[in-house]
């Protein structure tokens, strides 16, 4: 069953490619023509090569080498735009006389770019080695713009390592030169820290401890020597006070006796009044009202005038005896003033120990805070000093580096193998071109065909009508053409045989002649 539904269906699609090869040939042809049409007006484009190897040197100066971190795809990715940069390319097609035509149409940024397009840098995925590709018209030009594009990149190369091999050292320097100033500073502030805070360091602790015992010792026995002379001083004061007592109680006693008994001069009341001034001064201070009262009581008696008096004042009973324990007071006076005077010297020296002793306890009680301090600032120093050292072997190692990049000892490009001249293009490819034009021919001219038949609405097959119709055919009566119509028919075959042969054997001739001219490669 499915045999006689496909065989109906095959010579539909006979019969249509049979009625239709008219139009399915002409599209065929017509793609062909504008195939080789469209190669023909392509420009031919070669590409020649060269590849280049990565030398790595064989003298290691240490971890300061340019490269050293490196792989081959950064260092050609940067030399890459280092190579196809405006100045490079227009450099080399001012040398090589390229583009010349462009040049005087389009401006020299149009033109470099489109030279940027032909240049391609291809890195193996394994081993060191990239090759440089450049494609043009011109074959012979296509080689040396190759041959220098690599000898731009060995001399790019060169340059670029010996320009960061000189920053390299200059950045070395400049931060060696940034640490030895900040390792100084720090220097500068442990010794000022240092002598600023001395005493209050750690090591000097137990000496300050030792200091201050010996202070304490001090204070404590000045301490109680002034214990000592404060209590000979009391016992003094008590001596002098009860020696007063009775020296007033005496005067007391004479003067009321004195008084009872007669009545005395203006001079011996003046005596009696500076004797008992004398005894009060000896027991009050200046200001006190007992004394005050008695300086006003003299000052009255001599300003009064005097009474006449014929004999001499006579002698106080007991004049002597006063006399003489005024001077046992004033030599008790005396003995507690030099007592006076040592207590305030002691206590002097007192306040100083205390000073001294508040002193060193607070360099003491600050020892902990400065021991935290220096060893913070000390932890510094340790640590700018072993970046200081690592700067400098750094520094030396880039110095190294730099003057193996100078004697081109370094890591190099290689040419392995140079480009050579481009026997055929590499663009347009005229089988490519040319399938592609068959194809779509041939697709242009079974479309066209299936499109027609759409449009048709006779039945050719009784399979047709039998589908579209419900009813079955019986018979089918063929197409009698006459004589006149046989004949049309034969020359109208003729003729698109005639030309479609001849179409095609010019598209063959064509194709013979462009290749024997060069014009065609394959």
């Amino acid at each position: 069953m499915e045999e006689t539904q496909q065989v109906p269906k095959m010579m539909q699609w006979i019969d249509i490619a049979g009625r239709r090869k008219a139009l399915i040939t002409t599209c065929i042809l017509t793609a062909l023509t504008i195939g080789l049409g469209v190669y023909l007006s392509q420009p031919k484009v070669f590409q020649s090569d060269s590849l280049l190897s990565y030398q790595q040197q064989m003298v290691n100066t240490g971890r300061m080498l340019p490269d050293d971190n490196s792989q081959l795809k950064d260092i050609v990715s940067t030399l890459t735009q280092i190579v196809t940069s405006r100045t490079s390319l227009e450099k080399i097609i001012t040398n090589e006389k390229l583009f010349e035509k462009e040049r005087k149409e389009l401006p020299m940024e149009d033109v470099v770019e489109g030279m940027r397009s032909n240049i391609e840098i291809i890195t193996s995925k394994n081993g060191d080695t990239f090759r440089i590709v450049h494609m043009g018209s011109d074959p012979v030009k296509v080689v040396r713009v190759a041959n220098a594009l690599a000898a731009r990149f060995i001399e790019e190369n060169m340059k670029y390592r010996e320009l960061r091999a000189s920053e390299t050292s200059a950045y070395t320097e400049e931060e060696l030169e940034m640490a030895k100033k900040m390792l100084d500073g720090k220097e500068v502030v442990m010794r000022d820290y240092k002598l600023q805070f001395y005493n209050e360091m750690p090591d000097q602790r137990e000496v300050n401890m030792s200091r201050l015992i010996s202070l304490q010792n001090h204070d404590q026995s000045r301490q109680e020597s002034i214990q000592n002379l404060e209590r000979t001083r009391a016992l003094l004061r008590d001596q002098i006070g009860t020696r007063k007592e009775l020296m007033q109680a005496k005067l007391e006693s004479s003067s009321s006796s004195d008084d009872a008994s007669q009545g005395l001069s203006r001079q011996d009341k003046l005596e009696r009044l500076r004797a008992e001034l004398h005894a009060l001064g000896l027991k009050y201070k200046e200001h006190h009202p007992k004394i005050i009262s008695l300086r006003s009581k003299i000052a009255k008696l001599e300003q009064a005038e005097p009474a006449a008096d014929s004999g001499l004042p006579a002698a106080q009973p007991g004049s002597g005896a006063r006399e003489q324990d005024d001077k046992t007071v004033v030599a008790l006076e005396l003995q507690v003033k030099d007592i006076t005077f040592s207590i305030e010297k002691l206590t002097k020296e007192k306040q100083e120990i205390d000073g001294l002793t508040k002193q060193y306890d607070k360099w003491i009680s600050a020892a902990p805070v400065r021991e935290a301090e220096w060893s913070a600032l000390t932890r510094e120093y340790g640590e700018l000093k072993r970046h200081y050292d690592f700067l400098v072997g750094q520094n030396l190692q880039a110095g190294s580096a730099l003057n193996l990049e100078r004697k081109q000892r370094g890591s190099q490009f290689k040419i392995e193998d140079s480009a050579q001249q481009p026997v055929k293009p590499v663009k347009p490819d005229f089988l490519k071109i040319m399938g592609i034009a068959l194809l779509l021919g041939s697709g242009a001219g079974v479309a066209g065909a299936l499109l027609l038949e759409k449009t048709d609405t006779s039945f050719r097959f009784p399979e047709q009508l039998e589908a579209t119709f419900p009813f079955e055919v019986l018979c089918a009566v063929p197409i009698l053409p006459l004589k006149a119509e046989i004949v049309r028919q034969r020359v109208m075959t003729t003729t698109a045989t005639v030309f479609f042969l001849t179409w095609a054997s010019a598209i063959v001739a064509a194709l013979g002649v462009l290749w024997t001219q060069g014009r065609i490669i394959v």
